[in-house]
């Protein structure tokens, strides 16, 4: 009997996992059915970007976590394809900061050419996963939007790739319902217009507030003042903006800080990230962890130590992504193909407790690149997923962290050398502060005047 592998999820993760079979295939394994379920009605997870907040179409919570005008905050040299270029995509070199609409596009060029679209299952989200003992099988069932039935089919094996930056982490705090202004989370941010001539608050000093304040002043926030928990992000920020200690109570028109300060705000908008939220699962195969490079639980990061029949893709706190997410599907895929044998649960434990350890020592960024490089290369060794300049991934990664401390509003003027092809990236035509325009067409014109002729 052919097995049947259920794959929840068509973003990066998921579509990695239908790439890593497909691939197999085309050397002549015999895979298993393959069934995708996706809730959105198309491919490529957060990067398919929708205007919507709140509830979709379907009335369904929305997965988006993208805005207008979001440019790529690492290099594209650090996620790119080992099995697929972004110069094989476009047809020719393209600059190190794509915009969204491009590296969606790019995703979408590598599942389009493996010919997977009609293994998924469009607007159809997961409603619930059992595991059946006795026969071995898992249960999963689906609400088709497009029919508007519910479905329950059965699967040898289940690969959670639904990600984990689509539940925000909301938290509150003092006079939040007296404020007169918005207050938004990052998960509903769409565009930096809105903020235009206004005085903003951020709620946290990672990534999320780090680039969304950047946005807002590139599109001409009065000012941005980001609060911080524990440490400041510390760059030379613009003039108009300012680090504060955390918030700690607000009324109609002004914050208050910790250290005493007050400042009159029109918007909060809080960058204090996501949460791992898997509705759909039951107890005995939910991963419950906060954002970190390890999770418990997981053997090699993806295998359910508790049911090794069950697996997670791309649930780490992330430096590497779509490589990553690559060479965990590979990994996966053998499994199931019976090319990996797994050892005992308490030997798996064993592996994750000892990477787990490791990560407890990290303190650089430096060491976490490395760790979670090491981890990569742990995965790729495996299978045969093409192997790639893995430290060279971490050099353009410290490089990267270099310019922005040198120049946060300019580090995307930068070029890196592509690890799989050695192309050196050409300069984008527009400085990214006066590049106002994110489409596909405008960032691949040759010259500003021809961005101007394509928008």
């Amino acid at each position: 009997m052919t097995l049947r592998v259920a794959i929840i999820g068509a973003g990066p993760s998921g579509l990695a996992q239908l790439r890593a079979f497909q691939s197999a295939a085309a050397k002549g394994a015999q895979i298993p059915e393959l069934v995708c379920y996706e809730k959105q009605s198309d491919w490529g997870g957060l990067w398919n970007y929708s205007w919507r907040t709140g509830l979709d179409e379907n009335g369904e919570p929305v997965h988006c976590s993208m805005y207008r005008y979001l440019w790529s905050n690492g290099p594209k040299e650090c996620l790119e394809f080992a099995d697929y270029s972004f110069e094989e995509h476009f047809g020719k070199p393209i600059a190190s900061y794509p915009p969204r609409a491009v590296l969606w596009d790019y995703i979408k060029g590598r599942v389009e050419k493996a010919g997977v679209r009609d293994l998924i299952r469009f607007n159809c989200p997961v409603r619930q996963v059992e595991y059946d003992e006795a026969t071995g099988k898992f249960s999963v069932s689906a609400f088709d939007h497009n029919t508007d039935t519910l479905s329950c089919e059965q699967y040898d094996h289940v690969i959670c790739a639904g990600g984990h930056f689509s539940t925000p982490n909301v938290p509150t705090f003092e006079g939040f319902e007296s404020f007169n202004g918005r207050i938004l989370h990052a998960h509903d941010f769409r565009d930096a217009l809105e903020f235009q001539d206004k005085d903003i608050l951020l709620v946290g000093s990672s990534y999320s507030a780090e680039d969304i304040g950047s946005q807002c002043y590139k599109y001409g926030a009065r000012s941005i003042t980001t609060s911080y928990r524990s440490a400041p992000m510390g760059f030379k920020w613009p003039e108009n903006w300012e680090e504060k200690p955390l918030l700690v109570r607000c009324d109609k028109d002004t914050v208050w800080f910790s250290d005493g300060s007050s400042k009159k705000i029109d918007a909060i908008i809080l960058c204090t990230g996501y949460l791992h939220h898997f509705p759909y699962l039951p107890e005995d195969l939910r991963l419950k962890t906060n954002n970190r490079l390890w999770p418990l639980g997981l053997y090699k990061g993806v295998v359910w130590e508790d049911n090794p029949k069950f697996f997670y893709l791309g649930m780490q706190d992330q430096w590497y992504t779509f490589n990553m997410f690559d060479a965990q599907a590979w990994y996966v895929r053998d499994i199931i193909l019976g090319q990996i044998t797994l050892p005992a649960k308490d030997v798996m434990t064993a592996d994750s407790l000892a990477w787990r350890a490791r990560e407890e020592t990290l303190q650089t960024d430096e060491e976490m690149i490395t760790f979670q490089g090491d981890y990569i290369r742990s995965l790729i060794d495996a299978t045969d997923y093409p192997s790639f300049d893995i430290d060279g991934v971490r050099d353009t990664f410290l490089a990267w962290e270099h310019h922005k401390h040198e120049d946060i509003m300019g580090f995307r003027n930068h070029s890196y050398r592509s690890l799989m092809t050695g192309t050196l990236a050409p300069p984008h035509h527009t400085p990214w502060l006066e590049a106002l325009d994110d489409s596909l067409e405008a960032y691949l014109a040759d010259t500003p005047a021809d961005a101007r002729k394509a928008s």
